[in-house]
């Protein structure tokens, strides 16, 4: 059992806004969410922090929200990041079993894992996760944990994902300002697919897509493990945007008509339904059909969703999805997404929201919170794993890090 005195809070850091989440442990070990806090998005771009002090603000103002409805003092925050500071790639590592009679020890698979991440990568970029996808013995396939296995040659097939150095520093510094600490930063869709996928989807093969304001993140998951990680520099914003030059009017009333009217699958339109678009400088106002709203937001759209699958065929075969698609963030909630989605790609789709067996309060179950939500499970996870080492300590005097990460990162997948 988690000690009662642990907090765990997570902190998404949006283009558009901040969201904060704070957990902690009952008297009978169930975690529970205690506070919630929001602030707008200030001095960041892209989820990319471009003004230290403001973003200070920002991040202070949220986190201040949750400590003071959770009435808990917060040190540190797991952080989700993502967007065009991620990048990943696929890579294999192969030794020799080197252990007494052939069997595959802690030390084996460590060396297999370094093995894995001796690839290059630019000086500005650090490695943000080494995430297993499987383990090969002796040409056997499939194996999810190699430890006590016997064979000759040990093989590990795993996902790197990689992050821009600055763009972690200048996080780490704007919350350091705040006097708060990132305990971890995770790649956000990580930490949405653990607070969305069911085991079966991530088991099967499924697609998540999370949507935000400026730009949308990926990740395909199948056999229990990532297989492809990306973004593409467009979201919201976008749609937004397009509305605002078509119908000539400010960014403002775009966004309020596309909340309001917004729809991308003509089926779901009601024909007698329109948004008075104001006149600027004076000029008359115009009615606008919400057919012709879903003329011009559906394009882009469906070529979000068509460069997501663009860059899933250039790395593996959509195959591998079975289960279908979900999506996530404030873009999943436009009217008609999933019907498009399921077009696009000849799959089901569905929104996603928190699950588990925690209970969500009613402000954080939707699917602008999976993120958030996400990062407060992977703290669980690191939590347990922490109470695994000092238990392995006390019985064996010396606490054996990797077995357990390999039991959170079998937790997580």
């Amino acid at each position: 059992m988690v000690d009662s005195e642990v907090v765990i809070a997570g902190l998404d850091i949006g283009t558009n806004s901040i969201r904060v989440l704070v957990a902690e442990y009952g008297s009978d070990g169930k975690l529970l969410v205690s506070g919630w806090g929001q602030s707008r998005s200030q001095g960041t771009h892209r989820g990319v922090v471009v003004n230290i002090e403001a973003a200070r603000e920002a991040i202070s103002t949220a986190i201040e929200a949750a400590e003071q409805e959770a009435g808990r003092t917060v040190t540190e925050l797991l952080v989700a990041l993502g967007g065009s500071s991620i990048s990943s790639l696929n890579s294999r590592g192969v030794v020799a079993v080197s252990g007494k009679n052939r069997e595959i020890s802690v030390a084996d698979v460590e060396r297999v894992l370094e093995a894995a991440r001796a690839v290059v990568i630019p000086m500005d970029r650090d490695i943000l996760h080494i995430l297993p996808q499987e383990y090969i013995i002796d040409d056997q396939r499939g194996v999810r944990n190699p430890i006590d296995m016997i064979g000759i040659r040990l093989e590990a097939e795993v996902h790197i994902v990689t992050a821009s150095v600055s763009v972690m520093k200048n996080i780490e510094k704007a919350m350091e300002r705040s006097d708060y600490k990132a305990q971890e930063i995770v790649l956000g869709t990580l930490a949405t697919a653990r607070a969305s996928l069911s085991d079966e989807e991530k088991e099967m093969g499924v697609l998540l897509m999370d949507i935000g304001t400026s730009s949308t993140d990926f990740i395909s998951v199948c056999g229990g493990a990532p297989r492809v990680t990306g973004s593409v520099p467009f979201g919201g914003t976008q749609a937004t945007s397009d509305l605002s030059v078509v119908l000539k009017i400010p960014m403002e009333w775009a966004e309020r008509i596309k909340c309001e009217l917004g729809c991308c699958w003509e089926t779901l339109i009601r024909e007698e339904e329109n948004a008075i678009v104001p006149g600027i400088g004076g000029r008359k106002a115009i009615s606008v059909s919400a057919s012709e709203i879903c003329r011009i937001l559906k394009p882009r759209v469906t070529e979000i969703l068509m460069m997501i699958k663009r860059g899933i065929e250039k790395s593996t075969n959509m195959i591998d999805i079975n289960t279908g698609i979900v999506l996530a963030g404030g873009g999943a909630l436009l009217p008609g997404i999933t019907d498009l989605a399921e077009s696009v790609f000849g799959q089901p789709a569905r929104v996603a929201n928190p699950r588990s067996s925690i209970s969500w309060p009613n402000p954080c179950r939707n699917t602008k919170w999976s993120k958030a939500a996400g990062l407060i499970l992977l703290g669980d996870a690191i939590a347990d794993k922490n109470m695994d080492k000092v238990r392995e300590a006390q019985e064996t005097e010396i606490a054996n890090p990797l077995r357990g990460l390999l039991k959170w990162l079998g937790e997580f997948f």
